[in-house]
């Protein structure tokens, strides 16, 4: 590996170890094994360097989330097994989620990350969209981009908030689906 991918790995063990915030340029230049000026050489700063790491670790868990299935014959159980893998993973990868919640707040204070943050919402939209209607994202009606690719992403977040602060009465799938089926009843009633 050259310098540029020590860095980007010494920053993903940084996150996975320290978090988003606390990791300063000389934890990712020890953890690379790689000098702190190469950091600014490569990527210009440390926070461009750590999003870049994230972003990579947040691509690697969405390929692996992959498309609405699982165990089970029904949508239904399908839809509820994939939400149990997700929990899984917000337990498993829990660095991840908490570098993501790290990188927002310090987003607020940082126009370029907020940007790209709210772009890389606007691609989970589409793909969660297209992945829940078994389409190709360059088929997604806009309508379901905005309305159910918005609303399962904020049910992520959610989730995955409950999920760090409490797993043990943390929704499983079942009971999210059925979340959803009674919100359902509730709107058509």
């Amino acid at each position: 590996m050259g310098n540029r991918e020590d860095l980007l790995a010494g920053a993903r063990r940084c996150l996975e170890e320290k978090g988003y915030l606390r990791t300063t340029v000389r934890d990712i230049a020890t953890a690379s094994k790689v000098s702190m000026a190469a950091i600014g050489y490569h990527f210009g700063s440390r926070e461009a360097l750590l999003n870049q790491a994230l972003f990579a670790a947040m691509d690697e868990w969405a390929a692996g989330s992959g498309r609405l299935a699982g165990q089970g014959d029904t949508a239904a159980e399908r839809y509820a097994d994939t939400w149990d893998r997700k929990i899984r993973d917000f337990g498993d990868m829990r660095w991840l989620w908490i570098a993501n919640i790290e990188a927002f707040v310090h987003a607020q204070s940082s126009p370029e990350l907020l940007a790209t943050l709210a772009e890389g919402q606007r691609r989970s939209r589409r793909m969660v969209a297209a992945q829940l209607r078994g389409v190709p994202e360059d088929e997604v009606a806009e309508a379901d981009v905005q309305a159910l690719g918005s609303v399962h992403i904020a049910l992520l977040t959610g989730v995955m908030v409950q999920h760090l602060t409490d797993p043990e009465h943390t929704p499983d799938g079942q009971a999210i689906a059925r979340g959803l089926r009674t919100a359902t009843e509730l709107l058509d009633g």
